[in-house]
């Protein structure tokens, strides 16, 4: 019986030993594997299923063409495309369209980055926050490191007194605000 005992234990030690032996990839065949890894950062994930980010928000409405362009300009698309949680205070086209002419192409220039990306972090608020929870007076400190002001009345908010919130699209990674004009950060000193 003793025999019979240690016959199985040794056949068992075996088939453990063959099984973890068969999980092992060649060393050649894990770096094959790892090459087909996409470059890019979050926004190159192909996701067809789950509730679109701020940027893809932003990118399927036909009125954001402009701050599309913008985000990509700044390379921000993949800041704004992780985990977040992000509030974007989004202009319109129209909203673009009011800022004195020539403004959005000179921004849209290589050596006008640095501007462009503050203006669109001045746009951003790292967390999430929806317009019910927003408060007459709330002051939001943005990414770019300013902070604007909130104004609620008669459940209207406008941000700094110049800018309506006029729809709330939610995303996976926050909620987008559409407003009707752009903001402008304050002059650094």
């Amino acid at each position: 019986m003793k025999k019979i005992s240690n016959l199985v234990v040794c056949a068992m030690m075996a088939m453990v030993l063959v099984s973890c032996q068969g999980n092992q990839q060649p060393e050649s065949q894990g770096a094959a594997a790892t090459t087909n890894v996409p470059d890019g950062g979050q926004s190159t994930v192909q996701d067809d299923e789950s509730q679109k980010d701020v940027v893809k928000v932003a990118a399927a409405s036909a009125d954001h063409t402009t701050l599309v362009a913008a985000v990509k300009a700044a390379e921000l698309v993949d800041v704004l495309s992780n985990a977040g949680p992000f509030t974007v205070f989004a202009p319109t086209n129209a909203a673009f369209d009011k800022l004195p002419a020539g403004t959005v192409e000179g921004l849209l220039k290589p050596e006008a980055k640095a501007d462009l990306q503050n203006i669109l972090q001045y746009h951003v608020y790292v967390g999430g926050i929806k317009t019910e929870q927003m408060q007459d007076g709330q002051v939001l400190g943005q990414a770019n490191g300013d902070n604007i002001t909130l104004s609620v009345k008669d459940g209207v908010v406008t941000v700094n007194g110049t800018a309506k919130i006029i729809a709330s699209v939610p995303a996976s990674n926050g909620i987008v605000h559409v407003i009707d004009a752009v903001l402008l950060p304050p002059a650094k000193k």
